[in-house]
């Protein structure tokens, strides 16, 4: 896991960037590959804004939030995010799942006949 912070109108500080890995990390648990994270933590007047992008698996979800705390932001910028990862992988399960018989299913595994028992059921004899 990578993670890539930048800071913007505000000093750099090892607690909030540990305590957004922590969040961050939390997600690699729906992701096949590690994931690389670009963080981007700013101040505007007294508004905390967090812009997060993360690539995994082919694919990039991208989120931003702003508050007036630092911390809040990280929290609900890794909810969104955390639901968009969640929500891919949800879908691409659901494509595997609905998918056409495979070829264990065609070769007679799973509980099915094989072809070719089934062809010979269907075809009469003829003696």
């Amino acid at each position: 896991m990578q993670v890539h912070f930048t800071f913007r109108n505000v000093e750099s500080s090892e607690g909030i960037k540990n305590y957004a890995r922590e969040k961050i990390g939390r997600m690699q648990k729906y992701l096949r590959s590690p994931l690389e994270a670009d963080v981007i933590l700013s101040v505007e007047r007294h508004h905390h804004r967090v812009e997060m992008s993360i690539r995994a698996d082919g694919d990039r979800f991208a989120g931003h939030h702003e508050s007036e705390d630092m911390y809040a932001s990280i929290d609900l910028v890794v909810d969104k995010v955390d639901r968009q990862v969640r929500e891919a992988k949800d879908s691409a399960n659901a494509k595997k799942r609905h998918s056409t018989p495979g070829i264990a299913y065609l070769a007679g595994k799973h509980g099915a006949a094989p072809i070719s028992e089934e062809l010979e059921a269907a075809t009469p004899d003829e003696d």
